[in-house]
C-alpha cells in the first residue's frame, strides 16, 4: 500500500467570506487544480442567523439565496481561472456542518473535505465550532485548514 499513491479526485470545500473558509477554497482549488480533481464548492445560508422576521419572509429568504447563489459563482470562476477543469456549485440551507455532512456530502460523495476552522477566543472554543463536527461526524477524509 505504501507503493501506490493516494490522491483524492472529487474535493469538496465549504466556502463563505471568512479568512479560514478563503483559505481552505485556495488550498482546495491548487490541489484540485494540481491533481486533475473534480472540485465541489458548497456554500450554506444558515437560517439560525436570520432573525424571526426575516425567516418568515420567502422575499427575503429568496433573495439572501439568489445572492449567495451569484456570489459563489464567483469562487467558481476563480477555480476556473485557476485551472481546474471540472467545478461544480452547490447552495444549501440550513446548519452548516450538520447541512454538509448529512445532505451534500451523501449527495457529492467526495474523497475529501477541506474546511476551514478559527480559534475562536474565551468561552466560545469549550462549545465545538462547524469544523468540529464536520471532523467527526463526515464520513470522508477531512482537511481542516487554519
Amino acid at each position: 500500500m505504501a507503493d501506490r499513491e493516494m490522491k483524492f479526485h472529487k474535493i469538496l470545500v465549504g466556502v463563505d467570506d471568512s479568512h479560514d473558509a478563503q483559505l481552505a477554497f485556495y488550498y482546495a482549488v491548487r490541489y484540485a487544480a494540481e491533481n486533475d480533481a473534480d472540485l465541489y464548492i458548497v456554500s450554506v445560508l444558515e437560517s439560525d442567523e436570520m432573525n424571526v422576521y426575516q425567516a418568515l419572509d420567502d422575499d427575503y429568504i429568496h433573495g439572501e439565496r439568489s445572492q449567495l447563489e451569484k456570489h459563489i459563482l464567483d469562487f467558481k470562476q476563480q477555480a476556473l481561472d485557476a485551472g481546474v477543469k471540472n467545478v461544480t456549485t452547490l447552495v444549501a440551507e440550513g446548519d452548516a456542518g450538520k447541512t454538509i455532512v448529512k445532505d451534500v456530502i451523501p449527495h457529492v460523495q467526495p474523497d475529501l473535505l477541506m474546511i476551514g476552522s478559527y480559534d475562536k477566543p474565551g468561552i466560545a472554543r469549550r462549545f465545538g465550532s462547524q469544523a468540529a463536527y464536520m471532523s467527526k461526524y463526515a464520513p470522508c477524509s477531512v482537511l481542516v485548514i487554519r
